[in-house]
């Protein structure tokens, strides 16, 4: 449909810089004419719900659309999917309509579910095999309960492989046979108050629960789910949980010689990390290498008792491999309210203090014995109307410019004795991507 869109867009921009007639205003503003085969399938689809059911697209996703397209046989010929709602004991439909050789689409069959409405959906490979299966999760009641189905098609009918509760699901390729597998997460038991990750996979032909990992956290209290790697190339399964309202403790599931293992607690890593000012730190590939970094925060030695650098924090970023030992990758000062970080040296990050005034930033250098410290540089954040002034001004030299900030750094002395340059820290400011201190991603 969008390449249709897009087609008859193109179109009508030809005719309107050619030098054709000019169009009226009538013919300008109609709508393009639908083709035989989009007629078609919405007679078909009128037919089907015959005003007994009403559109219920998918809630959550990519797959938003109330009408979707999907190879389910595998026969290079995509069906059409149509998500709607009726009056029956099993309300939520799934409408599967294809096209004979003539062109006329037929609906195929009809998938009757439970529920309130269609919360996420997606098409996968789970068996290697021609077609996709569809995975379909469902709100079944008021009180948050969900439900996810498997469906694929065998011997020209859809059958439901698997329904299980959940409160999140995704599907990920664990162990690289370019097949999905679908991880479910579950709610506690009465046994065991923490949430559990399992996984099910499709082994000749039968999609079977094969694998399952405890959490470190309970499962309503999971804030972001991400898959990625490990150090070394393994796929991981990187689940973020808020902890006490005060910190983050991420949970990194893979498979270890063929278990489903929580890594990051059977490993030597400490994963929990502490919110600064109010803002929780995500893992993020901070070093865009494809392996999901964790943070640990590092609190600095202030100047005096009273400075600003008392609830300050600098991150150490580090990966896990699959037997869970730690690399470190990166530290950095992290700005999270002003929107920007800077990378340090790792062989002495952990001397640094940083003193904030307004939005003045004092970078100063403890000795081995911190016993002294010296200013290193200062990075200033500057928002006139004469900022761009201000950034070239009591020897400042220009960092990075955003829509409204000018970034501007002063370095001192000593600066250069640490390798510490303008093009060094130039190279080493970024401006802070939205994901990372957010759950939504």
């Amino acid at each position: 449909m969008k390449k249709r869109i897009l087609l008859t867009a193109l179109v009508l921009a030809s005719v309107l810089l050619s030098g054709c007639a000019p169009l009226t205003v009538y013919e300008m503003y109609s709508l393009p004419r639908r083709s035989e085969e989009y007629n078609d399938l919405q007679v078909a689809i009128d037919n089907a719900m015959a005003g007994e059911m009403t559109y219920s697209a998918p809630q959550a996703g990519e797959n938003l659309q109330t009408v979707q397209m999907a190879d389910l046989t595998g026969d290079g010929q995509e069906e059409y999917l149509v998500f709607a709602k009726g009056s029956s004991e099993k309300p939520m439909k799934i409408l599967i309509f294809t096209q004979d050789d003539d062109g006329k689409a037929r609906l195929l069959q009809i998938i009757d579910s439970t529920g309130s409405a269609f919360e996420q959906v997606e098409y996968v490979d789970m068996d290697g095999e021609p077609g996709l299966e569809i995975i379909v999760g469902r709100q079944v009641s008021d009180q948050v309960l969900r439900s996810v189905s498997v469906y694929g098609i065998r011997e020209g009918e859809v059958q439901q492989l698997m329904s299980v509760g959940y409160t999140r699901f995704m599907t990920c390729d664990l162990d690289s046979d370019g097949g999905k597998e679908l991880l479910v997460i579950q709610p506690g038991t009465e046994d065991r108050i923490n949430g559990i990750a399992v996984l099910y996979s499709i082994r000749d032909g039968v999609l079977e629960r094969s694998l399952e990992a405890e959490l470190s956290q309970r499962a309503e209290s999971i804030m972001r789910v991400i898959v990625s790697r490990l150090e070394g190339g393994t796929p991981a399964v990187y689940i973020a949980s808020a902890v006490d309202e005060s910190s983050i403790m991420t949970d990194v599931l893979a498979l270890r010689e063929g278990r489903f293992a929580n890594i990051s607690l059977s490993g030597e890593s400490g994963n929990s990390v502490k919110t600064l000012r109010n803002y929780y730190v995500y893992g993020s590939d901070v070093d865009s290498d494809g392996v999901l970094e964790l943070p640990s925060l590092i609190g600095m030695y202030p100047l005096n008792p009273e400075g600003n650098s008392l609830n300050q924090y600098l991150i150490r970023w580090f990966s896990l491999d699959e037997e869970g030992a730690e690399t470190d990758k990166l530290y950095s000062f992290h700005n999270y309210q002003g929107g920007w970080y800077v990378g340090l040296d790792s062989q002495w990050a952990h001397r640094v203090t940083v003193e904030q005034v307004g939005n003045t930033y004092a970078f100063y250098l403890w000795d081995e014995e911190f016993e002294s410290a010296e200013p290193l540089y200062t990075l200033y954040a500057l928002t006139g109307s004469d900022r761009e002034t201000q950034a070239q001004t009591d020897g400042r030299v220009l960092l990075c410019s955003a829509d409204s900030v000018i970034y501007a750094v002063r370095l001192e002395e000593i600066a250069t004795g640490y390798g510490i340059t303008e093009d060094i820290l130039r190279e080493n400011f970024h401006l802070i991507y939205e994901a990372w201190n957010s759950g939504n991603s």
